[in-house]
C-alpha cells in the first residue's frame, strides 16, 4: 500500500504547501493580476483598456492579452485568485520539468537540476507567484516552441512564439532567431499568428475601436518607460545604466551599445552551432535570459525566464575552466541570494542600486557563450 501512494506523495505535499502559502499571503496580494483582470472585465464591455487614472496600475499589455483574460472577469474575485495562482503553479512545474527534460546530452539527473532551479531562482518564483504575474505562461509557451523543435515541428514553434508575444511582447526578440535558424517559412507562420492576434480584438471593438486599443498600448508603454527606468527592481541595461550615471541621453546611448553587444554576442554564438548535434537550446536559453536585460521595464522577477541557462550551466559546470566555474557559480549564488531578510535593508537597497542582479546575468550569458565555444552545447 505504501509503495503504491509513495509516487503520490510529493505532488500532494507540494499542493498542500502551495495551498497554504496562498491562503496565509498571496490570497492578499496579486496586484498584478488584478490588472489583467481588470482589463479582461474592460475587454468583454469593450471599454477603453489603457486608462491614466490607473497610475501605476496601468495595463501595459497588448488588447489581445485583455480578451484571453476576459474569462477571469467573469469568474468571482475569490475563485479568479485561486485558479490563476493554480495555473501559476501548474506553468512553474510544467517550465521546470521542461527545461530539464528536454536539456540534450543531459549530465546531471532531472531531480538533481531541478532542485538546482528551484534553490537558485526561488526568490524571482516568489515574487512571480505573489504578484500574479504571466511570466510563467509566458515561459512555458516559449518552452513549448523549444519543444516542437526538438521534435522538428518548427512551424509549431513559430505558433507559439507568436502566441507568446501576446502575453509578452518582448517575446518578439526569438522570431528573428527562428528564421535564421529554420527558414523564412517557420517566419510568415510567426507573423501571421501575430497578425491573427492583433485583429482578435475586433470582435469585441470593431476596426477603428481596435485600432484605438492598440495607439493606447503604444502610448502608455512609450510614456511610462522613463519614469521605471530608476525603480529598485527594475533589472534592464537601460535601468542599469540610468542608476549609474543618471538618467539622461548617455545613459540611453550606452544602454544601446551594451544592448548592441550582448546581440552580437548572441549572433556570434548562433554562428558557432554548426557541428553541433541540437544546438537549439543553450541558444533559446540566452535568448530567454536577454529579455529582462532589453527590456526597458525588465522586472527582475521575470528572470524567471532564467530557468533553462541556469539548468544548462549547472549541467555543464564541472566541464568549465576554473575562472568561468568561479564567475558563474558566484553570479548565480548573488543573484538567487539577494533577499531583502538575509541581507538587510541597507546592503540590499545599495545591492539593487548598483544593479548587480544586471552584472550577475549579464556574467550568466557570458558563460553561456563560453559553454557554446568551448562545444559543450
Amino acid at each position: 500500500m505504501l509503495t503504491r501512494i509513495r509516487p503520490l506523495l510529493l505532488p500532494v505535499g507540494l499542493v498542500v504547501l502551495a495551498l497554504t502559502i496562498f491562503n496565509l499571503r498571496i490570497s492578499r496580494e496579486m496586484v498584478d493580476f488584478e490588472v489583467y483582470r481588470t482589463a479582461g472585465s474592460r475587454a468583454v464591455a469593450a471599454q477603453p483598456l489603457y486608462q491614466v487614472s490607473d497610475g501605476h496600475y496601468t495595463f501595459k499589455y497588448l488588447p489581445t492579452f485583455a480578451v484571453a483574460m476576459a474569462p477571469m472577469a467573469v469568474l468571482g474575485h475569490d475563485a479568479a485568485r485561486v485558479t490563476w495562482f493554480a495555473l501559476s503553479c501548474a506553468f512553474l512545474v510544467i517550465l521546470l520539468r521542461w527545461s530539464a527534460v528536454i536539456l540534450p546530452a543531459r549530465r546531471w539527473s532531472i531531480r538533481t537540476l531541478i532542485i538546482v532551479a528551484l534553490v537558485l531562482l526561488a526568490k524571482f518564483y516568489a515574487h512571480e507567484l505573489t504578484l500574479g504575474q504571466s511570466n510563467l505562461l509566458l515561459a512555458v509557451l516559449l518552452m513549448a516552441g523549444l519543444g516542437a523543435l526538438q521534435i522538428d515541428s518548427p512551424k509549431l514553434a513559430a505558433v507559439c512564439v507568436g502566441l507568446a508575444i501576446f502575453v509578452k511582447p518582448y517575446a518578439l526578440i526569438l522570431l528573428p532567431w527562428l528564421v535564421m535558424s529554420h527558414g523564412v517559412v517557420v517566419g510568415v507562420i510567426g507573423v501571421v499568428t501575430i497578425l491573427i492576434g492583433l485583429l482578435l480584438p475586433v470582435v469585441l471593438y470593431g476596426w477603428a475601436g481596435n485600432l484605438e486599443q492598440l495607439a493606447g498600448w503604444w502610448h502608455i508603454v512609450s510614456s511610462s518607460t522613463a519614469p521605471n527606468l530608476i525603480g529598485a527592481d527594475n533589472i534592464s541595461l537601460a535601468a542599469m545604466w540610468a542608476k549609474w550615471i543618471g538618467p539622461g541621453p548617455l545613459a540611453a546611448g550606452l544602454a544601446v551599445a551594451t544592448i548592441l553587444l550582448l546581440l552580437a554576442v548572441a549572433a556570434a554564438v548562433w554562428m558557432q552551432r554548426r557541428g553541433l548535434d541540437e544546438p537549439d537550446y543553450l541558444e533559446f536559453s540566452l535568448l530567454l535570459l536577454l529579455i529582462p536585460l532589453i527590456s526597458p521595464q525588465g522586472w527582475d522577477y521575470v528572470l524567471v525566464l532564467a530557468t533553462p541557462a541556469v539548468m544548462l550551466i549547472a549541467d555543464r559546470w564541472r566541464e568549465l575552466r576554473t575562472p568561468w566555474r568561479w564567475a558563474s557559480g558566484t553570479a548565480l549564488v548573488l543573484m538567487g541570494f539577494s533577499l531583502f531578510d538575509l541581507m538587510g535593508r541597507a546592503a540590499y537597497g545599495r545591492f539593487m542600486a548598483l544593479s548587480l542582479i544586471t552584472v550577475c546575468a549579464i556574467v550568466i550569458a557570458a558563460t553561456l557563450a563560453q559553454i557554446r565555444l568551448r562545444r559543450l552545447a
